[in-house]
C-alpha cells in the first residue's frame, strides 16, 4: 500500500495540533480525507469519508475517544484507529484497546513516529508508544486468565488453522509486528499479512487486537521465545 492510497482521518478539538497532524500526513503523501473537532463530527462525517485509518484524540467533546473508536468499528470493522493522545495513563490505553484501537501514541511522539504508525496501522500492526506494549498483552492475559484452559490448551477452532498459519499466530500473540514476523520466518510482509488475513476469516475476527487476545486465551503466547 503507497502513502497516496491511505486515506486518514484526524480528530482533536485543539485546533493548532489538528491542523499540524493534518499538515505533517499531507506533507508525507498520506491522503487526509476528513477532520473533525469532536465526537459528534467524527462520527457525522466518517460514513462518508470512509478512512482506513482514523487518528483520533482521547479527550474530545462527547462521544469521547473511547466511545467514537467503538463505534466507527461497528460502523466498519476494516478500519484502523489510532489514538493519539496526551494520556499515556494505563486506564485510557486499555478503555481505548478494548474499545479496538490498533494504536496508541502519547502526543511526545515525534513527527517520523506518527507518520510510521498510521502507515503501520494501515498495513494492520498494532503499534504502541514503547513500555505500552507490554502493559496492553498483560493485560489480555489478566482478562483471560478466569476463562482460559491450560496454557497451551489447543482450541477446538485451531485445527481450521495450517501449520504456518498457528506459527505466525503464536508470534502475533507475542506482540511481533509483521516486520519482525517475516524477518523471523524468511518470509515477505505481504505473505505473512496474507496469512493473518487467512486466521481473521478462519476465526471470524474483525482484527489484530481480537486475534492476539484469542491467542493469549489459548495459550499460544507461552510456546515463543520472546
Amino acid at each position: 500500500m503507497t502513502d497516496e492510497q491511505i486515506r486518514v482521518m484526524v480528530v482533536d478539538d485543539h485546533p493548532m495540533w489538528r491542523d499540524a497532524v493534518e499538515r505533517d500526513l499531507q506533507a508525507a503523501g498520506l491522503d487526509v480525507v476528513a477532520v473533525a473537532a469532536d465526537g459528534h463530527q467524527a462520527l457525522a462525517r466518517f460514513p462518508a469519508a470512509r478512512p482506513q485509518v482514523v487518528v483520533l484524540d482521547l479527550q474530545i467533546p462527547g462521544p469521547n475517544g473511547v466511545e467514537v473508536t467503538a463505534a466507527v468499528l461497528k460502523d466498519d470493522p476494516s478500519a484502523r484507529v489510532l489514538i493519539l493522545s496526551a494520556s499515556g495513563e494505563q486506564d485510557d490505553v486499555l478503555e481505548a484497546v478494548k474499545a479496538g484501537a490498533t494504536g496508541y501514541l502519547v502526543k511526545s511522539a515525534s513527527r517520523e513516529e506518527l507518520l510510521d504508525a498510521v502507515r503501520r496501522v494501515a498495513r494492520g500492526d498494532s503499534v504502541f508508544t514503547p513500555g505500552l506494549a507490554g502493559l496492553v498483552l498483560g493485560e489480555f492475559r489478566r482478562l483471560s486468565d478466569p476463562s482460559a484452559g491450560a496454557p497451551g490448551e489447543a482450541s477446538p477452532l485451531l485445527p481450521e488453522l495450517t501449520e504456518r498459519e498457528t506459527e505466525i499466530l503464536k508470534m502475533v500473540a507475542k506482540g511481533l509486528s509483521y516486520k519482525q514476523i517475516a524477518e523471523r520466518l524468511v518470509l515477505s510482509h505481504r505473505t505473512v499479512q496474507n496469512h493473518v488475513q487467512n486466521t481473521l476469516r478462519k476465526l471470524q475476527m474483525h482484527n489484530r487486537v481480537e486475534l492476539t487476545r484469542y491467542a493469549i486465551e489459548q495459550g499460544l503466547d507461552e510456546d515463543v521465545e520472546g
